[in-house]
């Protein structure tokens, strides 16, 4: 029996441009989410950093995923979805125009601290805008809703990767040879040039938010479940009891970890696999990388109404784990062709765990979404261990980290083939 919060065929009339901001919002986060693997490989020239150092990106980024969740669940409860994404939205376009004093300054910390509220922002949203999704309609359709709105995110991937390429890689590339011929001024300046380029981008970016959240602030969006403020600290306790909710977030942080991993170091794995690959054709290979990701959204939420979702969820996370497996042990073009595939079949991964997370959650649908927004953290987990290992033995060993995961996801998806009933808050 549907919740009664969930808003009708003839009630969504009423929120036509609520939902239209509700799935622009995928797009705005997938271009942040993706312009951090350009800023990983800028960051690593710009600065002179190790794998390792470089991870603190996605360490910070994902941090601020993990501390926010849970607040923007209670936000969500006391006020309702429309006051969660119009927040998130602030934080998102606030973090991006701080770029520009961190570029001016050249602080590394300071990109650290405008990625970390940018992240703040995009936890609201997330929060808000999966639920908001699985709520608009019969129960039975939530995976595929959540499909293809999340089909909106990989279009937003790569407007991150086109944006990062054109206008934040130079393309130049100095060896440590040539940097040695330059006078301190002339590295100096480099270095400035190219610490500098990723600030008109990011200046940009923070208005266009801004401005989503003015119209967000505008239109009515549907009340849902936060309204009856059933994501409070009562619904939390409950939902830790809930074992696939838990085995859901648990599947969620090794996806994310191992998409976050897999996207950090697709560039420095081309690099170091390819002879004579430069940054703006390693950054090709991202790109090819996440129009099979967008493919494999749009062709994974077809065939969703034609097998059901933790199978096809099992075969693509199977797949997945067996071609990043070929990465590691072929290496060369062929190892990068097959890290390149593996993006087709993360494609439905994400969105899939989330529905299959909150199925029969009925009132605790909010609670449980903010803890599996919490597993977001795998990609700061995941990154890092990516990071230290590639310092340690080599960026093509270090895909061995998203392989074991892509396994442990492919046994969750069989056990989550068991269809659990309707569960209540007690």
């Amino acid at each position: 029996m549907p919740s009664p919060s969930r808003v009708s065929p003839a009630a969504s009339q009423h929120y036509r441009a609520a939902l239209a901001i509700t799935v622009s919002l995928f797009f705005l986060w997938g271009m942040a989410n993706n312009l951090n693997d350009i800023l990983i490989a800028q960051f690593r020239k710009a600065f002179v950093l190790s794998d390792f150092e470089t991870s603190f990106v996605q360490q910070v980024f994902y941090l601020g995923y993990f501390l926010w969740a849970i607040p923007a669940s209670l936000v969500m409860g006391r006020r309702g979805y429309k006051a969660a994404i119009v927040l998130g939205l602030v934080l998102y376009g606030t973090g991006a125009l701080l770029f520009y004093p961190a570029a001016m300054l050249g602080e590394y910390l300071l990109f650290l601290l405008a990625l970390f509220v940018i992240a703040s922002g995009l936890a609201f949203l997330e929060t808000s805008a999966n639920p908001l999704m699985t709520e608009y309609g019969a129960p039975e359709g939530a995976a595929r809703r959540i499909n293809w709105a999340q089909a909106a995110n990989p279009i937003g991937s790569l407007a991150g990767i086109l944006i990062g390429r054109t206008f934040i890689l130079s393309g130049i590339e100095h060896d440590e040879a040539a940097l040695a011929t330059m006078s301190a001024a002339e590295q100096l300046a480099y270095y400035q040039m190219e610490v500098r380029a990723v600030a008109p981008p990011y200046v940009v970016i923070g208005l266009v938010v801004l401005a989503f959240a003015i119209a967000a602030a505008l239109v009515r969006f549907p009340a849902g479940s936060g309204s009856e403020g059933v994501a409070g600290p009562a619904a939390l306790r409950a939902a830790f009891r809930r074992t696939r909710l838990l085995a859901a977030a648990g599947a969620q942080l090794l996806y994310v970890g191992a998409q976050v991993g897999i996207w950090s170091y697709t560039i420095r794995y081309a690099q170091a696999n390819v002879h004579g690959m430069g940054e703006r054709a390693a950054a090709d290979a991202l790109f090819v990388s996440l129009v099979l990701f967008a493919a494999g959204r749009f062709i994974g939420s077809s065939l969703m109404s034609q097998a059901r979702s933790a199978t096809l969820l099992a075969v693509f996370a199977g797949i997945a784990c067996c071609l990043t497996l070929v990465a590691v042990g072929a290496g060369g073009r062929t190892g990068l062709y097959a890290l390149v595939a593996a993006s087709f079949f993360m494609s439905i991964q994400f969105p899939t765990i989330f529905a299959l997370g909150v199925e029969g959650l009925g009132p605790l649908r909010q609670a449980g979404a903010s803890l599996i927004i919490m597993a977001i953290i795998g990609g700061a987990l995941l990154t890092a261990m990516m990071g230290w290992l590639s310092d340690l033995a080599g960026i093509t060993t270090a895909m061995l980290v998203p392989t074991v995961a892509f396994a442990v996801i492919t046994l969750f998806a069989m056990a989550a083939r068991r269809p659990i009933g309707a569960e209540r808050l007690r």
